[in-house]
């Protein structure tokens, strides 16, 4: 089931366009997206999340390379990612069963699409050792677009998408923090 802090899903005006008119985002108020049957089912704030969420908050995001970044052993660690952003259509949703993701994107935007898992057609084997399994996507994934400085928490039953465009392709560069579940 889905379970993950996120952005809501809404409609934007065009980039830039908010701000002229003198909206202003909010950032400081995240946001739980849940069906209310697992609610209490993940713990968000265990002391592997929140050393995840250090990790984020202080670490040099920008300049760690890319590749595996150890932050305690194979209980919390992270993948630095950079990629160019592809239309939704030429992906397919995956999902992991001992890990629970965060995914922040550093630098760029991208479309995360996501789903209950419980349900989705495999495309293929599960790799248990890579803890990774390709799903085919549902007719009406949920989406939302995570902008740099911006996170999602993804629990075991989500399947979810990322690093769909927004639009055109663009880079990304993201850092996904695996919290063993």
């Amino acid at each position: 089931m889905l379970l993950e802090w996120q952005a809501i899903p809404i409609k934007l005006p065009p980039r830039g366009a908010a701000r002229r008119r003198g909206a202003r985002r909010r950032k400081d108020l995240p946001v739980l997206v849940t069906p209310l049957p697992t609610a209490d089912k993940n713990d968000y704030l265990s002391a592997r999340m929140r050393t995840a969420f250090s990790f984020l908050r202080e670490a040099d995001l920008a300049r760690l390379p890319l590749g595996r970044a150890d932050i305690d052993g194979d209980e919390v660690f992270a993948n630095v990612q950079e990629y160019d952003t592809v239309p939704a259509g030429q992906k397919q949703m995956e999902a992991h069963r001992r890990y629970y993701d965060v995914q922040y994107v550093v630098e760029g935007e991208e479309v995360l699409q996501y789903a209950p898992l419980a349900g989705l057609a495999p495309s293929g084997e599960f790799d248990e050792e890579a803890d990774f399994g390709l799903f085919a996507t549902p007719e009406t994934p949920s989406s939302i677009v995570l902008r740099a400085g911006e996170m999602a928490v993804l629990a075991p039953e989500d399947a979810h998408k990322p690093g769909c465009a927004v639009g055109e392709p663009g880079r990304v560069r993201k850092i996904v923090v695996k919290v063993r579940a």
